[in-house]
């Protein structure tokens, strides 16, 4: 039963990732990224990290969501305005995605498997207290360059939104 939920979900969590990358309008792909979004929290209730679950519905599903709906409500995505790209700038897309594509491809067959063996601490990883700690111990730096990214985003579609008036 649990192996074929999990089975189910990979493959909704997949469907809705593809549906993000391959839909055509900006809105539906944002609606399928909290889909996803909420797909991914269903694994995580499998793995029994309720708390996990909870902060991702919360933080992505919730807050992040709506800042990328209204960055894409201010960039004003219309066809008519939007100019076709050159023969070049396709030919370097497609170089530089296969080049990321080899790459990554490079990596995961580079990569093993690393055995570790388990000890039992007696420590709760799952308690708030102690999630706390190593985000904001461990991970403070990472954290706040995510913030900042996030930021930095947002300000940059807002000012690719703003139109300049030309006065005559």
């Amino acid at each position: 039963m649990i192996t074929t939920l999990f089975y189910i979900l990979s493959a909704f969590t997949l469907a809705t990732a593809f549906l993000t990358i391959f839909s055509k309008n900006p809105i539906h792909s944002a609606i399928y990224l909290v889909l996803c979004f909420f797909s991914i929290a269903g694994h995580y209730l499998m793995f029994n990290a309720q708390f996990l679950a909870i902060v991702h519905i919360i933080v992505y599903s919730g807050a992040i969501m709506i800042l990328m709906l209204f960055t894409i409500m201010l960039m004003n995505l219309n066809k008519e305005d939007e100019k076709n790209k050159t023969l070049w700038s396709r030919l370097a897309a497609v170089i530089s995605f296969c080049l990321v594509a080899l790459v990554l491809l490079a990596a995961f067959i580079k990569a093993q498997q690393t055995e570790y063996a388990y000890e039992v601490s007696g420590q709760d990883f799952q308690s708030i207290k102690v999630l706390g700690q190593v985000l904001l111990n461990d991970y403070m730096v990472p954290f706040e360059f995510a913030s900042v990214l996030l930021l930095v985003s947002m300000i940059g579609a807002v000012l690719l939104s703003k139109k300049e008036h030309i006065n005559n």
